[in-house]
């Protein structure tokens, strides 16, 4: 088994070097890795509905959609991440095969952990572990969480979203109590130390492993496939499934209202109501946002050239945008 400690704490990349391991890797592999700030999203979740678009925009986190099915998560660097990639894709669905290692480390630190439910790892009753899987092929990818030093708030805050704004077929996160691993240790250790820790752990429980660093090669091709996939704005965003938006804008000229229906990243219907004044007919605007990306940047650019307020009264358009967007 290939035993990688990755530096990188880029999520483009990380995400991207699961995928390329995935297909191209001709033996097992554990892999450790951490991001800096990020929101992981599931494979067949809708994004803007998991998370809280104006603190991810305020705080500059990157949102990365993974292969895997599940809920989103917070990273940060008080959390480090594994994965196990396997050659056998009859361990599919067998989650606690590949949480054992884990367990077992834990229990040499003299701390009591446990599988929980479908895919959780517990302390005291308290998730510090949520683990996904996906096949391709003849292989099966298992990766996980591990919550060791990470900044609790900021987790809660990045994926709290207000209620029932989005209706569609996305799945839900499920949130749960949380503790980090470092909270229950006997002997202080850092997040570097810990993730050493692991990897000699797993070394030595297997004869066959041994350490593998990533060749110029590797990182060229996982750089291709940040910039085609793992980086843009139609895989994080517009994978997302079919969906509707309802939202209350309300600001100083009066009230908007507004509903909108996307379908594959793209608004295929948007209407305007409310107690708004205007000059001009609002169907103008409705008009020029369809067919467009339900992003930000897309947004803008349709708006560039368009003076809102013969529209809309005292609004400006970024509070404009922030209602079509789901946040406001």
């Amino acid at each position: 088994m290939l035993l990688i400690n990755a530096n990188t704490t880029n999520a483009y990349f990380n995400l991207a070097m699961e995928e390329y391991f995935l297909k191209n890797a001709k033996e097992d592999i554990f892999l450790l890795w951490r991001n800096e700030n990020a929101i992981i999203v599931g494979k067949n979740q809708n994004t803007l509905n998991e998370i809280n678009y104006d603190y991810v925009k305020e705080n500059n986190i990157k949102v990365v959609r993974r292969q895997s099915g599940g809920g989103a998560v917070f990273h940060d660097l008080g959390n480090i991440n594994f994965t196990f990639i396997s050659c056998n894709n009859n361990h599919f669905s067998d989650f606690k095969r590949f949480t054992l290692p884990i367990i077992d480390a834990l229990k040499h630190l003299n701390i009591h952990a446990e599988f929980s439910g479908r895919n959780d790892l517990l302390i005291n009753n308290q998730k510090f572990s949520g683990n996904a899987q996906y096949n391709y092929q003849d292989k099966v990818m298992h990766h996980g969480t591990l919550l060791f030093s990470s900044q609790i708030n900021n987790l809660s805050n990045a994926l709290k979203v207000k209620p029932s704004k989005f209706e569609g077929k996305g799945i839900k996160s499920v949130k749960s109590r949380v503790t980090n691993i470092s909270d229950h240790l006997d002997k202080k250790m850092s997040v570097l130390e810990f993730k050493n820790y692991l990897i000699d752990f797993i070394n030595k429980k297997d004869k066959s492993s041994h350490y593998y660093d990533l060749s110029k090669h590797d990182i060229d091709e996982i750089n291709k496939l940040v910039d085609k996939k793992y980086s843009t704005w139609e895989w994080n965003f517009g994978h997302s499934p079919k969906y509707s938006l309802y939202n209350e804008l309300k600001y100083t000229g009066g009230n908007i209202e507004l509903s909108l229906n996307v379908f594959n990243g793209i608004i295929k219907d948007i209407k305007f109501f409310g107690d708004f004044f205007g000059k001009e007919d609002v169907s103008f605007i409705e008009n020029k946002l369809k067919n467009i990306h339900h992003s930000e940047e897309d947004l803008r650019e349709a708006l560039n050239y368009i003076d809102i307020n013969d529209y809309f009264l005292n609004c400006s358009k970024d509070d404009l945008i922030c209602g079509i967007m789901g946040s406001k």
